[in-house]
């Protein structure tokens, strides 16, 4: 939840290339994925005195997948957008975490590709 959705969003496209529609949110899909909602992600701002996120005291719970997360940090920093944490590999991938302009937290991953995480399997 924020006190301005229009400026928050507009970190957010402007930052991560998240393309705003007409109905105030986004749709991200990921046509690679063979998921059965085939990778659907649906992405939204809500107004501060919104209940969307209850019962969590959270504003809201968000994880983005990158391509590229060496690109994508450079890109950030270039935008003056302060890296808190990572990016960092674990078993999964890369990650790492900045700051949104309300000060949410923002966990960025970068997938393995299932063929080098299972390649020892």
């Amino acid at each position: 939840s924020t006190n301005d959705r229009a400026a928050l969003s507009a970190w957010y496209q402007e930052h991560l290339g998240i393309q705003m529609e007409s109905w105030g949110g986004a749709v991200l899909k990921w046509p690679d994925d063979t998921a059965e909602d085939k990778g659907l992600t649906v992405w939204h701002t809500a107004d501060k005195e919104t209940k969307w996120f209850s019962p969590s005291e959270s504003s809201f719970m968000i994880n983005y997948r990158v391509d590229d997360m060496e690109a994508m940090i450079t890109q950030l920093r270039a935008g003056g957008v302060e890296i808190i944490q990572g990016p960092e590999s674990h078993e999964n991938g890369k990650f790492a975490w900045v700051m949104d302009p309300d000060g949410n937290k923002v966990e960025l991953w970068e997938p393995k590709n299932w063929d080098d995480k299972n390649k020892d399997a």
